[in-house]
Order: structure tokens, then sequence, then C-alpha cells
């Protein structure tokens, strides 16, 4: 009997191989551009709200709140926060949070954050956005967790009326909180499972705050079959990942730059396809790599990892999930039918039902196919890559 699964067969009428697809081959003679990377149907699995607000939003938040903030012009607020910079320290890089985390505070500021961070992924067709925060972070004015969840959540489905963009939330533990705040969120995520959450995740310093002190709360999380995932391998070295797989059971992984230290685990996860969560451009402003050029993201797609693109955080990192394709191809020399399958890849590794997600890759997969014919219709002068 065959050990692969039948859903990974080549002529499977189900998921198709994350490693590589013979369904959609781009033209050689097509070039990568922007423009074409921005029309293509794409995801963000790894996006936290408190690092993906307008810095018009901030500013204007802040004055109905009287909050009195290090800058009042959108310009000295982004260079105020190092947006787009890379950081000298991670508390440069946390500076950000600290701003954004002041204005959402209230059910209105956590509703308009949610809305227009959606809004904004539907503009560059994101088809399926999974937001990430922690409300345990957002009670300094008083607010329940009940209700920052469901105004996240209002704003979102305002965001998916009026756009048609999917969204789901995933609630955050905190390594450097206590465990005991761990297990409260996994039981606030067991409550809405269903209801617009979809996922748990551990965000936080790495060092010297382990993942298995959260264990309690991951327990909880697979007992009740809620999707999980963990930032690990960021900070901090690839036993960060296997704790983060072994010990918590984690489903994705949260970066994961430094999984190419240790062989055997990086065996461990492609042979089980556990999905990578990458954020390069976020990695290389924290100095979690040198830069884009060191990023592992190529040797761990080359080597078939199930590898998926990701912002982390739109505004601090000053992106797009279309920038950081654009990068990958750009400084990593990956080519359009590697971005495509990474593109792919992304819908495969969504914390979505099977047949939910079956449906949407079927869909997914036509329209790239569409927009890739459309593309290679037109006059080679249009597509050129602005200088």
């Amino acid at each position: 009997m065959p050990t692969i699964r039948d859903d990974e067969t080549p002529n499977a009428t189900g998921i198709p191989s994350s490693a590589r697809r013979t369904d959609i081959i781009p033209p050689p003679t097509l070039a990568v551009t922007e423009e074409l990377l921005h029309a293509l149907p794409k995801t963000d699995l790894h996006c936290h709200l408190d690092g993906s607000m307008r810095l018009k939003t901030i500013l204007e938040l802040a004055e109905q709140q009287k909050i009195k903030l290090m800058a009042d012009t959108e310009d000295g607020l982004a260079k105020a926060i190092h947006m787009g910079q890379v950081c000298k320290s991670l508390e440069e890089y946390l500076v950000a949070f600290d701003v954004t985390l002041s204005v959402l505070q209230t059910a209105e500021s956590l509703y308009r954050a949610a809305y227009e961070l959606a809004v904004d992924a539907a503009a560059e067709n994101v088809r399926w956005l999974e937001v990430r925060y922690s409300p345990a972070l957002h009670l300094q004015k008083g607010l329940k967790m009940t209700t920052v969840i469901d105004s996240v959540l209002e704003g979102l489905r305002a965001a998916k009326k009026e756009t048609g963009i999917k969204c789901a939330v995933i609630v955050c533990g905190i390594r450097h909180i206590n465990p005991q705040t761990s297990m409260r969120l996994a039981e606030l995520s067991v409550a809405y499972k269903n209801r617009g959450v979809v996922g748990f995740d551990l965000a936080g310093a790495e060092a010297s705050f382990p993942a298995k002190d959260h264990l309690d709360a991951f327990r909880l999380i697979l007992k009740n079959n809620v999707n999980c995932t963990a930032h690990a391998g960021e900070a901090y070295g690839p036993e960060s990942i296997s704790q983060a797989i072994h010990s918590l059971g984690a489903h994705r992984i949260g970066h994961g730059t430094r999984l190419r230290e240790d062989g055997d685990l990086l065996n461990y996860v492609n042979d089980h396809r556990i999905p990578m969560e990458v954020c390069p451009s976020s990695n290389v402003q924290t100095g979690a790599v040198s830069s884009l050029e060191s990023h592992p993201l190529k040797f761990y797609f080359d080597y078939g990892l199930r590898v998926t693109i990701n912002t982390d955080n739109r505004l601090i990192t000053d992106t797009t999930v279309t920038k950081e394709l654009w990068l990958a191809h750009r400084e990593l020399g990956l080519s359009l039918e590697d971005l495509t399958t990474i593109i792919v890849s992304g819908f495969k590794s969504a914390f979505l039902p099977f047949r939910e997600k079956q449906d949407m890759l079927r869909q997914v997969n036509q329209e790239i196919a569409t927009t890739l014919a459309a593309f290679e219709k037109r006059p080679v002068a249009a597509m050129r890559q602005p200088a």
C-alpha cells in the first residue's frame, strides 16, 4: 500500500500537493510585476491587529481619547515608531506597540482598527485574512475580554459585507505574561470557536519564556479541537520550534527563521507538512535575519517545506502581502511559478474546515489561471515594472 495520502496524489480531485503543482504553470514569458502580484488572490495568515493600523487612524483616535503621542503628524509618527526601519533593539521595535495599544482600549477603536485592516487587505486582493491579537492587552480602560473579541469580530464582519473578504481571529497568549492569563485566553478561544475565532497562538518574547510554561492552555485548546499556532524560532533557536510542535501541538509555526539550524527538526516539519508563517521584511526589521538576501525562505521552499508569505505588522513594517511577494522575487529570486505555489500554500494552510478550504482552493486555482492568462495577453510595455 502506498504511504502517500490520497489527496496528495497527482491526479487527486481534492487538495493538490503542496510541494509543486502542475495545474497552474505561468507562461515563461510572463514578467513578475507588483501589478500582477497585486491582482492575484492571496492570504495573510500572520497579521497582528495592533501592528497593522493606519497612521491617520492612530492620530484621530488619540485626539478623540485625549492621548498625547510623541508626534502629531503622519510623517512624524511614522518616524517615531520606526515604521519600515531596521530597529537597533527589541525595545526600539516595541515602541510602536506602546503607541497603537494606547489608542486600542475602547470598543469603538477596536471595531475601527479591525474594519480598516480588513478593508486594506481586501484592496490588495487578500481573500482570506487571519487577524491575531491578545484581548488581555486591551483591558486598560475596563473593557471585558468578551467585548474586545466582539468589537473586532463586528469590524471584520462589516468589512466582509462591504468588500467580500473572508476574515477570522486568532487569539494570542503572551509568553511573558503569566500562564494563568493564557488559560483565560484559551477558554475565551474555546467559547468563541465557530463564532469567528479559528485559532490560538503564543506570542511575545521567546528568550527566558519557554512555550512549555503555557502547556495547560494548549491542552485545553487541543482538547476542544481548536487550531493552534505559535511564534517560534524568531528570536530564539530551533529548540523553541521543537517545544511549539512537540509540547504545545502547534499546527503551524510563526516565523521559524532559525529552523535551518536543526536539520533533523527541519525534516520533521517537512515530513509532517507543518506550514511556516514566514514574514520576510519583519524578520529583517527585528534582526531575526541580517538582510532579505540571507532570509531562509527560498531554502525552505526549495527544500519542499510548506511556506506561506505574510505581513506580520503592516503598519510597523510598512508592508503588504503584495510587497512581500515582490521582495521575495526581487531579492531571493523566487519565480512566478514559485510565488503562485506559495500563494496556494497560504490557502491550503488556512485555519478553515476541509470542505470550505477545498471550495476556496478550486476558486483560487481558477482565478490564478485566469489572471495569468489575462496578463499574458497584455502588451509587453503595459507589464513593465516601474523603476
